[in-house]
């Protein structure tokens, strides 16, 4: 389970890992934000209205779900069970609030922090890429610094200065004996 605050690289590594390493099944969550420009439906997301988000996380559905900025963000627990059982490396892309959750309801999963080099570079990150407007931009850095003081609840952590170099540490980490449940 791969973890960080917004705009510390999570889904470049995941692209990466994608391109590089197919072995490794990705779960796709479902979300009730609207695409950004070049996001799939189905592959980076599976976009679905609220009220549908609202009756799959009352019918149990979910591995973990979260509420960010108006918008339902949750891992569909199904496929990655699946996944599991077949004995598969299985990496879920999710926020600190998913991340508790995975903890609470599978402990032997491994949780890996994703960290950036600095600060200043996180903030740089999130607001060079222009996604969102200021109000969100400051919100998502106010949610940063509570995720970064969360790194010692993870199993590891890595630091996204090297796209290259995380995403062969975290093949390692998925390749290494613990095979209870995937990072």
């Amino acid at each position: 389970m791969l973890s960080g605050p917004s705009g510390v690289g999570k889904s470049t590594v995941v692209k990466m890992l994608r391109t590089h390493h197919p072995e490794v099944w990705i779960s796709v969550s479902a979300t009730t934000r609207f695409p950004r420009p070049g996001e799939i439906d189905g592959v980076h997301y599976w976009f679905i209205g609220r009220a549908e988000f609202e009756r799959r996380a009352a019918a149990g559905e979910f591995l973990e779900w979260a509420e960010f900025d108006d918008n339902l963000y949750g891992t569909p627990l199904a496929p990655v069970a699946a996944r599991l059982a077949l004995g598969e490396s299985v990496l879920l892309e999710i926020d600190l609030q998913g991340a508790r959750q995975v903890r609470e309801r599978l402990p032997a999963a491994r949780l890996v922090f994703l960290k950036p080099p600095s600060w200043g570079e996180l903030v740089r990150r999130l607001t060079e890429r222009h996604t969102e407007p200021p109000e969100v931009v400051e919100r998502r850095l106010a949610a940063a610094r509570r995720e970064l003081a969360a790194e010692p609840e993870f199993d590891y952590a890595l630091m996204n200065s090297d796209v290259p170099q995380v995403c062969q540490q975290l093949v390692a980490l998925l390749r290494s004996p613990h095979q209870a449940s995937e990072a």
